[in-house]
């Protein structure tokens, strides 16, 4: 079949598929009145033209998508925690799904399909959690005229794309300098994606105190995939392992920090007295580690708030004051961390 030209409506859909306007009705209410090779008539032709229907009339309680990709942390926990207690005081209901389309795998007519289903169910906004989204939903979530706000990007913030987040810069150097300043030099890096705006601005800081002070950083000192634990525990061994192992680690996030802290256990070295360690975040995790993690406070819940009321602003037809949020980040210091005898490759 060729392409429609101009704008799909309802009529166009139904003259291409060789029904009436009330059968493409059906087939988009998910009436069971229509036979099944109709349906799939339809359906095809729906997603094909990237077809996603206009916003209903206002339901008497407004509700906003909140979805997120990958597995639900203490990171995550305390953003959503964020996100709904705003809606409660916005007087909102925030619906999670955690099944969002994915970015290796969307399409027009996937992407087409998702929106359809938010707007059919009368979302206001969409509030994503260091998600990605592929061109496709970006473009179907602009056609539909539903805002987006993304916590964390997944991959660095478009400048089309409404974001929030913190200050990971200066958090990665305070972490760094505070590693400094008790004697270390000998400081590697254990964090999330490459690809990631978070992790790259986080590690950027890190090199950054490192230079001004002089101390190198080896490419061995350097390791990134995920901000789990599990990925901590495979770079603190990878770390703990060189011929020359550091003597201090900034990991990514507190999970990083956590498996860190297990894989030094699992080599008979103690924190801090062998290994200095801090993290990023202060979730939950880092109050109750033994032993305390000393680490770099993202205001996780207010962020989850600011992302809130932001798609309200949106969704209300309201200007923002910037497309990227960033939130002041905060050095907690517990007892993950100490000096060093170790300070013969660089003075500061």
């Amino acid at each position: 079949m060729s392409r429609l030209k101009g704008r799909v409506t309802l009529a166009s859909v139904a003259g291409t598929a060789g029904v009436s306007v009330a059968t493409v009705s059906k087939v988009l209410n998910g009436r069971s009145d229509v036979s099944p090779a109709t349906r799939a008539r339809v359906q095809e032709i729906l997603e094909r033209h990237g077809y996603v229907g206009r916003r209903p009339e206002p339901v008497e309680r407004d509700t906003v998508e909140l979805f997120y990709q990958g597995v639900v942390n203490a990171y995550s926990v305390e953003v959503i925690q964020g996100v709904v207690e705003a809606g409660k005081v916005a007087g909102v209901d925030v619906v999670l799904n955690a099944h969002p389309p994915h970015p290796q795998t969307s399409s027009a007519g996937r992407a087409a399909r998702w929106i359809r289903e938010l707007i059919g169910n009368g979302r206001r906004a969409a509030i994503g959690i260091t998600s990605e989204l592929a061109d496709a939903d970006l473009a179907a979530l602009s056609r539909a005229r539903l805002p987006l706000v993304v916590v964390d990007p997944a991959n660095i913030p478009q400048p089309d794309v409404t974001s929030v987040g913190s200050t990971n810069f200066a958090g990665g150097m305070a972490a760094t300098q505070h590693l400094l300043s008790l004697g270390h030099r000998r400081i590697a890096y254990v964090g999330g994606p490459p690809t990631s705006g978070c992790n790259q601005a986080r590690m950027s800081g890190f090199r950054s105190a490192m230079e001004a002070v002089g101390a190198p950083v080896p490419p061995e000192y350097i390791w990134l995939r995920d901000f789990l634990y599990d990925d901590g525990l495979a770079g603190g061994a990878s770390m703990l392992d060189l011929p020359d192992r550091p003597t201090a680690i900034f990991a990514g996030s507190d999970e990083v920090a956590l498996g860190i802290l297990e894989a030094a256990r699992a080599r008979g070295l103690r924190i801090p007295e062998d290994l200095s360690v801090v993290g990023f975040d202060d979730t939950e995790v880092a109050r109750l580690a033994s032993p305390p993690l000393t680490t770099v406070k993202q205001p996780l819940r207010e962020m989850g708030a600011v992302a809130l009321r932001t798609a309200l602003q949106l969704a209300a037809g309201e200007k923002v004051d910037s497309h990227h949020v960033e939130l002041a980040t905060t050095l907690i210091i517990r007892a993950s961390a100490a000096p060093t005898h170790y300070t013969s490759i660089a003075a500061s």
